[in-house]
C-alpha cells in the first residue's frame, strides 16, 4: 500500500494540474469569444451609422438635418434619455448643434420649454459653455470620456439648477482628433431608469470617430451656396476614397501585383484592396459602388468594412460573397449595390481563385494567348440570399500567366464619335503591352495611354478607372498542365 502512495499523489497532483490548466484555458477562450461578440457588435453599429450618414447625405436640401439624424440614432444605439452634440470651432467654446429627447443640461429656460425639445435647442444655441469651465467644459477640456453612474443631487449639477433634477446618469465623450477638440457628446439618463452600464459607455465612445466624420461633413456645408456644396462633396468625396486605397502593393512570393486608380471628375465609388488573410493567402479585391460622390464612396466604405470583418472566416470566396451580399442587402437601400470581383491568392500552392459580383469580365494572358474568365455571379446587395448566386472558378498560377482586372470606367471611356472602348480594344492592348513588357508598371502604363489616346477629353474623364495587374515573377518554364478548374 505505502508502495503505491507516492504514485496516487503525483496522479493527484497531475489531476490538479490538468484541471487547473482546463480551467485557465476555458477563461481565455471565454474572454476571447467574448471579444469577438464585442467586435462584431461595434461593427453592425459603424455600418448602422454609416448607413444612416450617407441616406442623410442624399439630399442637398437635408443636409441640415443630418446632424439631428445622427443624435436621434446615437440616442436609440446607447438607449439614452436624451443627446446633445455640441460643436467646438475655436477650441475655447463649446455650441449646442443638435439634440435628441428632452435635454436637461441647459442654463436656462422654463418649465414649459423644457418639455419641448425644439425650445430646449434654442436655448443652448443661445448659450456658450466656455472649455475648461463647469462640469461639461472641465470634462471636454481633459479631452478623456467621463461616466457619471449616479448623478442624483451631484454638486456638480447645481450650475443648471433645476434643470438638472431629473438627472439620474451621465456620460460625456470629447470629439477629438489629431488632439484638436472638435466638440462633444452628453447622454442624459438611460431608458431602463437604471445608471448607464459599461456597455453603454462603451458603445457612445465607440461610435465618436463616426461623428467627428458626419461634424466635419455638415460644417463644410454650413454658409456654403449650393454650387459651393456640391463642390465641398467632391473634395470630401475624394479624400475618403483615397483614404480607403491601399498606397502600398504586398510583397506575395513569386506573386507580382500592381494597381492604379485614376478618379473621374464627378468621383465614382471604384476601389480595390488587398486583405492578407494568413502566411500563405492574400485576397485582392476590385469593386464598383453604384451612384457618385459621397453616398458612392461611404457605400465603398461600408463594403470594404464588411470585408476585413469577415474574410478570415470562409475557405471559399463564393462563401464570403453571399455573407457579403447578406449584409449589403439588410444594410443598404434598395437602389444601393456593389459590384465586385476578387482572387483569392494562394502562394503556398500556386492558385488563384476567381470570383465576381456583377462586375467586368476577368482576363488571363499566357504564351500569347488571352482567355476571357466570367463566372455568374449577381451585383452585391440587390438580391435575397435566396436569389443571389456566385460561382467561382480555381486556376493554377504557373510562370508567365498575367491576369487584369478592371472596372467599366475602362470599356465604357467614350470617344468624340460616342462609341465606347470596349473589351476588344482592352484585350488588344493588354496582349500588346505583356507581349512588349515584362514590367507590370509599364503594362498598366501602356494601357492607360491607349485609353487617353481614345478618349474625348481625357483629363476630365466620366467614370473612374480602375486597374489591377496579378501576374508572377518566377522564372520555371511554363507547365504544358495549365488548366482551369470550375469549382463548381
Amino acid at each position: 500500500m505505502y508502495i503505491y502512495l507516492p504514485i496516487i499523489i503525483i496522479v493527484i497532483l497531475l489531476i490538479i494540474v490538468l484541471a487547473g490548466y482546463a480551467t485557465l484555458q476555458n477563461s481565455r477562450i471565454f474572454k476571447l469569444l467574448s471579444k469577438l461578440r464585442d467586435l462584431m457588435h461595434q461593427k453592425a453599429e459603424v455600418t448602422n451609422f454609416l448607413n444612416h450618414f450617407s441616406r442623410s447625405l442624399k439630399s442637398l436640401e437635408d443636409i441640415d438635418d443630418s446632424m439631428a439624424t445622427t443624435a436621434r440614432y446615437i440616442a436609440d444605439m446607447i438607449e439614452a434619455e436624451s443627446i446633445c452634440i455640441y460643436n467646438c470651432i475655436d477650441g475655447k467654446n463649446l455650441n449646442a448643434m443638435c439634440i435628441s429627447g428632452a435635454y436637461p443640461l441647459v442654463h436656462g429656460g422654463n418649465a414649459y420649454i423644457m418639455t419641448k425639445p425644439k425650445y430646449i435647442l434654442d436655448v443652448l444655441r443661445r448659450e456658450s459653455i466656455v472649455v475648461n469651465e463647469g462640469l461639461i467644459g472641465t470634462i471636454v477640456g481633459r479631452h478623456e470620456p467621463f461616466i457619471l453612474e449616479d448623478a442624483s443631487g451631484h454638486p456638480a449639477l447645481e450650475e443648471f439648477g433645476t434643470n438638472a433634477e431629473s438627472v439620474r446618469s451621465l456620460i460625456i465623450v470629447p470629439l477629438v482628433r489629431d488632439a484638436i477638440l472638435t466638440g462633444a457628446i452628453c447622454a442624459v439618463n438611460s431608458r431602463t431608469g437604471e445608471a448607464f452600464t459599461a456597455e453603454q459607455y462603451n458603445r457612445l465612445r465607440s461610435i465618436s470617430p463616426q461623428v467627428i466624420l458626419t461634424q466635419n461633413v455638415v460644417k463644410a456645408y454650413n454658409n456654403l451656396s449650393e454650387q459651393q456644396r456640391i463642390s465641398q462633396e467632391l473634395k470630401f468625396a475624394r479624400r475618403l476614397q483615397a483614404s480607403l486605397i491601399p498606397r502600398k502593393f504586398p510583397d506575395w512570393g513569386h506573386f507580382k501585383i500592381e494597381a492604379i486608380m485614376q478618379p473621374a471628375k464627378e468621383v465614382s465609388g471604384d476601389f480595390y484592396d488587398f486583405v492578407e488573410i494568413d502566411e500563405d493567402r492574400l485576397l485582392v479585391v476590385i469593386g464598383d459602388a453604384c451612384g457618385k460622390g459621397v453616398p458612392a464612396c461611404m457605400l465603398m466604405a461600408m463594403t470594404r468594412s464588411f470585408i476585413h470583418s469577415i474574410v478570415g472566416h470562409f475557405t471559399t470566396v463564393e462563401d464570403m460573397m453571399h455573407e457579403l451580399n447578406r449584409n449589403l442587402f439588410r444594410d443598404s437601400d434598395e437602389d444601393l449595390f456593389v459590384t465586385m470581383a476578387c482572387c483569392l491568392i494562394d502562394k503556398r500552392n500556386s492558385l488563384i481563385e476567381y470570383c465576381r459580383a456583377g462586375h467586368t469580365e476577368f482576363i488571363s494572358f499566357v504564351r500569347d494567348h488571352l482567355r476571357i474568365i466570367d463566372p455568374e455571379g449577381t451585383a452585391l446587395g440587390i438580391l435575397p440570399e435566396e436569389f443571389a448566386r456566385f460561382d467561382s472558378i480555381c486556376m493554377e498560377f504557373e510562370p508567365g500567366v498575367s491576369y487584369l482586372l478592371f472596372t467599366d470606367g475602362i470599356t465604357e471611356a467614350l470617344n468624340v464619335n460616342n462609341n465606347e472602348y470596349g473589351v476588344e480594344k482592352l484585350q488588344n492592348i493588354f496582349k500588346e503591352a505583356s507581349k512588349k513588357h515584362s514590367d507590370s508598371q509599364k503594362v498598366i502604363d501602356m494601357i492607360l495611354e491607349d485609353v487617353a489616346k481614345f478618349e474625348t477629353d481625357p483629363e476630365n474623364i466620366s467614370d473612374d478607372q480602375t486597374l489591377v495587374l496579378i501576374s508572377s515573377t518566377a522564372s520555371d518554364s511554363i507547365d504544358d498542365n495549365f488548366a482551369i478548374k470550375d469549382k463548381n
